[in-house]
């Protein structure tokens, strides 16, 4: 089975379409709604990637972002449909994330 990602978005078809094309790439996908179910099953899984949406109910993704954070050095890819720039002092540029999902 192929890497292991946790996409986490509240837009249903969104999360719909991301997950269709990384499972046609042999990823392994699984899915939250809001920050709640993600923060439990990034909790009880291993996952190589999280593509993590901004603006969730329950808890925004910022807060999941610094939960993890306690306990992962997972990469995470943040959404965001805002046209405002976000800067994370500590996140890693893509183009250094790309080896470790190959």
């Amino acid at each position: 089975m192929g890497k292991r990602i946790l996409v986490v978005d509240d837009e249903k078809l969104i999360v719909k379409g991301i997950r269709f094309s990384l499972e046609q790439d042999g990823y392994s996908v699984d899915c939250a709604y809001d920050g709640e179910e993600a923060l439990k099953l990034a909790k009880e899984n291993a996952y190589d990637m999280i593509l993590l949406d901004v603006m969730l109910p329950k808890h925004d993704g910022f807060e999941v972002c610094q939960q993890i954070r306690e306990y992962s050095d997972v990469p995470i890819i943040m959404l965001t449909a805002k046209q405002r720039y976000f800067f994370f002092p500590d996140a890693v540029p893509f183009h250094k994330l790309h080896h470790r999902l190959l």
